[in-house]
């Protein structure tokens, strides 16, 4: 079958994805034992929402490779996340699910997507009723905390709150109720020695020393009028759950207010829960209050991804050496670590089953003991420079403004389904 050249920038292409109206995509409702029995029988993952595309996201955010905001939607995040598995995989590059893919991912389908989880007291303490967009009020409140037990459910597991509220339809998220919700896993681990940000396919991928690819997530990069910064640098600082300094003569404007201010911490902050400051004043890598708009905002400058992905990553560098490169326009992590289709044989492959738990042997990454919740505290304080405030280069409700129009290319990485490299089923946790 012959392969559809695109000749539209892989980067709008993306925006254009995940730029689609909710409302033009089909949202079927579906139970978490749906999500359980899904499986792929060919071709490319269903329009708009899907149990299979939800355990697609699971299994990928699994194998260390990000979805993002876990919502069942076929979007531009989730395709992204398919051509990084597949960079990685050394499979052909072009987002599109196919029987090669989902061979490899049942490396990581040894647990239920799903589980049960029974809401805390806690889950419900310490909330907000909202956060203003004014900086100066901002500053008056003690913390930038959630407003409601979805949103902080929904950090803590890596979905979309209203994602929650879809697979666990007519119950209260109050303290006692117990809702299903998706099983990511455990937390990656390992060094990073080296972090390649991508402007062009908006990912930015975590190797070790040895070259080998660790994490690689989502991400908001500075646009072509305000650009993130280009070359190689390191990493300063490593904070979390920082405080937030605003001075308008440093960074921005926001608003009418011209006087430094002061932030409280927490997820709803600028710069969310994490703060790696790279040896470039004022740039950093860091979160957002706004997961769900990764691919639909433009950054000012700085890298923001979702804060749970922000906090592996803080765990996973070091001040001093990790160097982070800034790829430029044109040139992708494919390219810049040669990465290249494997030759194909003729005969397709078919979907392998999913691997049985008894026998699966993990990778180290995927033994370490399950991630704790969200606590908000700074067990990296250590490697924080006492007194050193936090800036950054980028504004939540500026970026806003900045997102792209909707396009019409919503289907443009479909349809071009590849043949050739037979992967024989899994039956290990790589």
């Amino acid at each position: 079958m012959p392969r559809f050249t695109l000749r539209i920038p892989l980067a709008l292409v993306l925006a254009a994805l995940s730029a689609a109206p909710a409302a033009a995509q089909t949202d079927t409702p579906f139970t978490a034992a749906q999500i359980e029995a899904a499986t792929y029988d060919g071709g490319d993952l269903p329009k708009g929402r899907s149990a299979l595309t939800t355990k697609v996201q699971v299994l990928l955010d699994r194998s260390g490779i990000s979805p993002g905001v876990i919502d069942g939607f076929k979007g531009g995040m989730s395709q992204s996340a398919i051509m990084a598995f597949e960079r990685r995989s050394g499979l052909p590059i072009d987002g599109v699910m196919d029987p090669h893919v989902w061979n490899l991912l049942q490396s990581f389908a040894a647990l239920p997507a799903t589980k049960d989880y029974t809401i805390t007291a806690e889950d419900a303490e310490g909330l907000v009723d909202a956060i203003p967009t004014d900086y100066a009020e901002k500053a008056k409140m003690p913390a930038m905390a959630h407003t409601s037990v979805a949103e902080r459910l929904g950090e803590r597991f890596h979905m979309d709150e209203k994602f929650i509220g879809f697979l666990n339809p007519g119950v209260d998220l109050v303290p006692g109720n117990t809702i299903r919700v998706v099983d990511t896993g455990s937390r990656m681990r390992g060094s990073v020695a080296r972090i390649l940000v991508d402007v062009n396919t908006r990912r930015v991928a975590g190797y070790d020393s040895n070259g080998r690819l660790l994490v690689d997530y989502p991400a908001t990069i500075g646009s072509s009028a305000t650009p993130s910064p280009s070359g190689t640098h390191s990493v300063k600082t490593v904070a979390l759950n920082p405080n937030y300094t605003y001075d308008p003569k440093k960074n921005f404007q926001q608003g009418d207010n011209d006087k430094v201010l002061v932030i409280p911490p927490g997820p709803n902050a600028p710069v969310g829960t994490v703060w790696i400051g790279l040896s470039k004043p004022t740039y950093g890598i860091h979160g957002t209050p706004t997961p769900s708009q990764l691919f639909s905002n433009q950054s000012m400058g700085c890298v923001r991804l979702t804060n749970w992905d922000a906090e592996e990553l803080a765990r996973m560098v070091s001040t001093g050496s990790t160097v982070v490169e800034f790829l430029p326009q044109g040139v992708t992590i494919a390219q810049a670590t040669g990465a290249a289709p494997a030759a194909a044989p003729a005969e397709p492959a078919m979907p392998a089953e999913p691997a049985a738990p008894a026998t699966a042997v993990a990778d180290p990454a995927q033994t370490a003991p399950a991630a704790a919740p969200l606590d908000y505290t700074d067990p990296l304080a250590a490697k924080r420079a006492p007194a050193e405030p936090v800036y950054e280069n980028t504004s939540e409700e500026e970026a806003d403004a900045l997102a792209p129009a909707v396009d019409p290319l919503t289907d443009a990485l479909t349809g071009a389904l590849p043949s050739g490299f037979v992967v024989p089923p899994v039956d290990e946790q790589p």
